[in-house]
């Protein structure tokens, strides 16, 4: 019987490797029932190892973790019934058309003939997929497989949705659909696991969000609390002639500390007061007359907090270090 009051997901001190790469190394991680909790970073950074071993399709090398308050080591037939998994990868038969896909998982699910019919028809109706229902799986667009895949997930209602990285490749229509279905979800009650190289959709999605670099965890919290980290917002200015750059920089260091970035043609100053701020920086440049293409308030992205704390965007590969290149080929059966 599932502990109703135990977390969703209890990881401590998480490890594998790979021959002698280390994918994931002492990674903790607490997951509330109820909320999103998203794994942020770049490829390679082993967003995708931690899923595999809290799925039970990889065994941690050191360390525990429990699924709904389930060991995935000891009880891996529990965690599974508890659990859905989306992988990268579209786990769906090619030469099915959709609609057959879909009802032949719910088939597999356990139900009957008219009932898997009737559950295919619903999802398909719910991610918006009606009008491929009928084309064979290996003729669809890479958005559209994906979006098949994912209602494939959802075949019976699971406790815990694992999607590693769900919307990578799908057009930005596509993707808010799958956002909107998230958020429907966790509505419903499911608790969502997210791995994701995208901070929007972290921003968009996540309760809370665990940075994670070459298998460690950087820093975690709420997507406020990690944009406060990097510092208050700013207003940039960007100057339509390069040459007037110095220029503006003096007649804004005189109210204000300011930052330059050449390249971007742009001065920055704090701006803790926010509209304040940014009336007193326009009517600044107003007074000096110079000719400008840009205000603006700017507040600290998710990006800027990865890049303050790791020295680099989010979206830059660990040197070809992809969990691909290191994990045996795997077929996600966690659902």
């Amino acid at each position: 019987m599932t502990d109703s009051h135990a977390p969703a997901i209890e990881a401590i001190g998480l490890t594998k490797r790979f021959g002698d790469f280390t994918a994931v190394e002492s990674l903790d991680l607490r997951v509330q029932t109820g909320t999103v909790v998203s794994l942020l970073g770049p490829n390679g950074a082993g967003k995708t190892t931690m899923v595999r071993m809290l799925a039970t399709l990889l065994r941690p090398d050191s360390g525990r973790a429990r699924v709904a308050g389930h060991d995935v080591v000891s009880e891996p037939d529990k965690v599974r019934r508890v659990i859905s998994l989306t992988g990268q990868f579209a786990a769906l038969d090619k030469n099915l058309t959709a609609a057959e896909n879909l009802r032949l998982m719910a088939r597999l699910r356990g139900h009957g003939r008219i009932a898997a019919r009737t559950i295919a028809g619903a999802l398909m109706e719910r991610f918006d997929i009606e009008a491929i229902g009928d084309r064979v799986v290996k003729n669809l667009s890479g958005g559209e497989r994906r979006r098949v895949d994912l209602a494939a997930s959802l075949i019976d209602m699971p406790q815990l949705l694992v999607l590693d990285e769900p919307t990578t490749g799908l057009d930005p229509r596509s993707r808010q659909v799958v956002w909107s279905t998230v958020r429907d979800l966790v509505a419903e009650g499911v608790t969502l696991l997210l791995t994701t190289q995208y901070l929007e959709e972290a921003d968009a999605l996540a309760d809370r969000v665990v940075l994670i670099d070459h298998g460690r965890e950087i820093a975690a919290g709420t997507p406020a609390q990690l944009k406060a980290r990097v510092g208050e917002q700013r207003v940039d200015t960007v100057v339509t002639d390069a040459a007037q750059l110095e220029r503006l920089d003096q007649a804004l260091s005189a109210s204000f500390a300011t930052s330059v970035a050449r390249d971007q043609r742009t001065v920055s100053v704090p701006a803790p007061n926010e509209a304040a701020d940014l009336t007193r920086v326009a009517q600044a440049i107003r007074e000096s007359g110079i000719a400008v293409d840009e205000v603006a308030l700017r507040r600290p992205t998710l990006d800027d907090a990865f890049l303050a704390l790791t020295g680099r965007p989010v979206n830059a590969d660990l040197d070809g270090e992809a969990d691909s290149a290191h994990e045996p080929i795997t077929h996600e059966v966690a659902r």
